[in-house]
């Protein structure tokens, strides 16, 4: 396993968002494609927020 990725009980993972992580290297990282960030993004709305590009060091999401 990659550091900061966990299994999850569900369909996914869960990724640590580490320092000079975006949303579009998170999607290139996992599924070879930045533009599935919005994939991401709608799994993870609730965490994340209204912005897309604010997401924070430390703050776990899923990867669907």
């Amino acid at each position: 396993m990659n550091v900061g990725v966990t299994a999850t009980g569900g369909n996914g993972q869960t990724y640590t968002i580490a320092s000079g992580d975006t949303l579009w290297a998170i999607a290139q990282k996992f599924y070879g494609d930045g533009n599935h960030y919005k994939k991401i993004y709608e799994a993870n709305k609730a965490i994340i927020g209204s912005n897309p590009d604010h997401i924070q060091v430390g703050q776990q999401i899923v990867i669907p």
